[in-house]
């Protein structure tokens, strides 16, 4: 990820969580907060109901994949949390890009992309 880090603190999460906004598809919610620099940071957040560790591991492979690929699309300067929900459980790339790019669009983040 060139312009982004990474939300790896509880209380960075419970902050997004607590002050952002949210919109959600039935694949993945998406928390987004700004945090005054100008890069991003993602959270990725994969509940067990989801799957075993094996299954929560590729969606989160998949979510990370997906936003490090149209990264260069979203708006700077925002911490973003990424929820997946249970449906994403055996869902291909494009299902979990498709849906990431639609949360972008409704939060109006998502810049300069054509589709």
């Amino acid at each position: 990820m060139i312009y982004s880090g990474s939300l790896k603190k509880n209380r960075d999460f419970q902050e997004v969580y607590k002050h952002g906004t949210s919109y959600a598809d039935r694949l993945l919610v998406m928390y987004i907060l700004e945090n005054g620099t100008d890069a991003n940071r993602l959270g990725i957040s994969v509940s067990k109901k989801v799957g075993n560790s094996v299954v929560r591991h590729r969606v989160t492979r998949l979510i990370r994949e997906s936003y490090r690929l149209n990264e260069r699309f979203f708006q700077r300067g925002l911490d973003i949390v990424v929820v997946a929900r249970v449906q994403a459980k055996g869902k291909v790339y494009r299902d979990v890009e498709s849906a990431l790019i639609h949360l972008g669009k409704l939060h109006h983040i998502i810049i300069g992309r054509k589709e």
